[in-house]
């Protein structure tokens, strides 16, 4: 059990006095015990006048022997106990860090000559890592160059470019992908725009494009990698919350030994990504052109047709005949200015909702494990032309699928449907029909079309039918049981099978290990402070009292990714706390009343905070006074911060025990970190971002590896039974 700090050296001054006392009371006890009864008596009687009249003397100088030999003890404790504590505690920082302050070399001769011997060993070795550093620094010349040349090519890209590791999280991004999704996935309704990125290295896609779809698209690459495709790839579109419509080319990034790819092991993928939203809405401007043009042409032509007819009469007077010439001159007219103006209009050559060719199989197969998941019916599919090609939204067309048939299954009431899926052409197009053994199953089918078949569109089955412009009807036949949705679907054109050439080989651009994060994920306490991505942040207040109604002012954090603080994204944002700012929280954060006048509310910024810190652990210094803010605007703002949460306040108290302060200053200063922008919210997060990246090897010598290990110490510090 540690002692309260302190303690240590109260007791260093107290033992001496306390041992005199304990030795002298056991030498008169075993004396007496020594003697007889009249001899003990007699010496009683004649020491009692004694310690009557002298007593006080014999107290006096005991006291004093005890002053004395307690100070002596107190400057042993200090030089011999706290004096080399002190120096083990330096000498783990320099070990750690060779460019943190050296060890102090005073105290006793003995502990002043091993301060020096530290910090000499010190300097040897950080001349030694200054030599390993110019040695790789010139071994790395090429990896650097290369590296720019990436970077280069990446910024110059037309396209948005995002790298992913196998779980989903970025490793790799562009400008134009930052710009692109700034852009598309803002929040509506929030007013001034909050400054926070929707990505970031370390953080997953999967906040910004829905899993099912990413998921899909992996599916559909490896189905074809296991066919032996020289360049699998899928494409999808999905739609943002502002209604773009973004399109997505997704391909995987595969290993190389000995500088061949192999042709299975997959160790992450790329995202292409496009804003379409321009082209869709412009080809959906000329399909409403050419509907009205064809409304408008069949009544001139109706118009037309009745002045001909007229026309024919042989008996028409001349009048009559005019005017009915009249009308078929003014349609036609009529007729060729609005032709001439729906080709102007009609001129954009852009596609229709994007569609895939897939092979009619591979559609089907994987139609059918998702019935069969989600209904837990088999889905039988014998009856299919292997040779189909389709032109589909894969990932939208096998929603509806199983969406109707889990309809069925339900109406079945638990009995088996028999579905199976068939593939048939039917001339320049395809049907693909869902049977089932019961007809009566299919009863509400027509309402089943117009339902929201779930996920993120909330499309119906009418609506994926029409993005495909194709037709879906419910089929009976004329005699027997048995029944089946059947979709009319565009057929892929002749030779677009997803046949292409063998690839060639691919340059290599950077040989560093881009995806060494891709191992599968652990429960959180157990994985190691090294692996985890940190969120380190601060907050600037109207003042200390939460629950008394001081409000968050401007919220600060920067993202410690793989043992590196991303500098580049940052979170940095001021708040309108709608109330006053006293003027002595003023004097500390600098942050007046004029400068958070019309910045967004508190409400409006946690949700952008909450975005920027997901999957990621929480660092603060003194971090249950920010925590307790947060936590008070859960209801106003819609969201909780419930991931683990650290605190280099009591992180420093574990790696420094010995210390008495563990102010952010103090353990800079301990620490070699140079503190900037304090009382900033970003400046004094940068900081501690610092500040905890130096603790890390400290709490390893301590046996202090994983987050759980980390969570439990620091739960038994004293720091942490503050409240506020």
């Amino acid at each position: 059990m540690r002692l309260p700090r302190g303690t240590g050296a109260v007791l260093a001054m107290l033992l001496p006095g306390l041992a005199l006392a304990v030795w002298l009371g056991l030498g008169a006890v075993f004396l007496l015990m020594a003697l007889d009864g009249a001899a003990r008596s007699t010496l009683l009687g004649a020491l009692a006048p004694v310690a009557d009249s002298h007593g006080m003397v014999l107290v006096l100088w005991w006291v004093l022997f005890s002053a004395a030999s307690g100070l002596l003890a107190r400057r042993f404790y200090t030089a011999h106990v706290e004096g080399p504590g002190r120096l083990a505690d330096a000498a783990r920082v320099l070990a750690g860090d060779p460019s943190a302050p050296p060890v102090p070399a005073t105290g006793p001769a003995g502990l002043k000559a091993l301060g020096e011997v530290v910090n000499d060993l010190a300097a040897q070795r950080r001349a030694l890592q200054d030599d390993m550093a110019r040695l790789v620094a010139e071994a790395s010349r090429d990896v650097a160059f290369q590296r720019d040349q990436l970077a280069a090519l990446m910024a110059e890209l037309e396209q948005s470019v995002v790298v992913l590791n196998l779980e989903g999280r970025i490793l790799l991004y562009n400008a134009r992908a930052r710009t692109l999704f700034r852009r598309l996935f803002r929040t509506p309704g929030t007013g001034e725009s909050v400054s926070a990125d929707p990505i970031g290295l370390g953080r997953s896609i999967h906040t910004v494009i829905d899993r099912a779809l990413i998921d899909h698209a992996r599916e559909r690459v490896e189905r074809l990698m296991g066919r032996g495709e020289a360049r699998p790839s899928a494409r999808f579109v999905t739609t943002t919350p502002l209604g773009h419509l973004v399109r997505v080319l997704l391909a995987p990034v595969r290993a190389e030994a000995g500088g061949a790819v192999t042709g299975q092991q997959i160790t992450g993928f790329v995202l292409l990504l496009d804003d379409i939203t321009d082209e869709y809405e412009a080809r959906a401007r000329q399909d409403r052109t050419l509907i009205d043009l064809s409304e408008s042409a069949r009544a001139s032509l109706a118009a037309m047709q009745a002045a001909l007819d007229m026309l024919d009469y042989p008996d028409l007077d001349a009048p009559d005949r005019e005017r009915f010439q009249a009308v078929v001159r003014d349609e036609v007219t009529g007729l060729g200015t609005r032709l001439s103006l729906a080709a102007e209009s009609t001129s954009f050559t852009g596609a229709r909702w994007p569609l895939q060719d897939m092979l009619g199989a591979d559609l089907a197969a994987a139609a059918a494990r998702r019935i069969a998941a989600d209904t837990g019916h088999p889905v039988t599919t014998d009856d299919l032309d292997a040779d189909i090609w389709l032109s589909v939204d894969s990932f939208a067309l096998i929603s509806a699928l199983a969406f109707l048939a889990a309809r069925v299954a339900e109406a079945e009431g638990g009995a088996d449907p028999g579905f199976a899926l068939r593939l048939a052409r039917a001339g320049g197009r395809v049907h693909l029909d869902l049977a089932f053994a019961d007809a009566h199953a299919a009863a509400g089918g027509a309402g089943w079309q117009s339902a929201p078949i779930g996920g993120a569109a909330q499309l119906s089955v009418r609506d994926v039918v029409e993005r495909h412009g194709g037709e879906l009807w419910l089929e009976r036949p004329r005699t027997g049981l048995g029944a089946c949705f059947r979709l009319l679907l565009p057929a892929a054109s002749e030779g677009r099978a997803e046949t292409t050439a063998p690839a060639e080989s691919r340059p290599a651009f950077f040989d560093f290990d881009l995806f060494a994060a891709s191992a599968g994920s652990h429960a959180s306490d157990e994985r190691l402070l090294s692996e985890l991505a940190y969120t380190v942040f601060d907050t600037e207040t109207t003042g200390l009292d939460p629950a008394g109604g001081d409000e968050i002012i401007q919220i600060g954090a920067t993202r410690i990714v793989n043992g590196r603080i991303l500098g580049s994204e940052c979170f940095d944002q001021l708040v309108d706390p709608g109330r006053t700012i006293p003027e002595a929280g003023i004097a500390v954060h600098g942050i007046r009343p004029e400068m958070v006048r019309g910045k967004p509310r508190i409400g409006a910024v946690l949700p952008a905070f909450h975005a920027f810190a997901a999957e990621t652990v929480l660092v603060g210094h003194n971090v249950a006074f920010d925590m307790r803010f947060l936590a008070l605007k859960e209801e106003a703002s819609g969201v909780a911060f419930d991931q683990p949460v650290l605190d280099t306040l009591l992180l420093a108290g574990l790696a420094h025990p010995g210390e008495e302060s563990h102010s952010m200053e103090a353990i800079a200063g301990r620490l070699g970190v140079t503190v900037a922008g304090r009382h900033t919210a970003l400046g004094d997060a940068l900081v501690t971002a610092e500040i905890f990246l130096k603790l890390l090897p400290l709490l390893r010598a301590r046996g202090i590896r994983t987050l759980g290990e980390a969570r439990a110490a620091a739960a038994t510090s004293y720091y942490a039974k503050l409240k506020y």
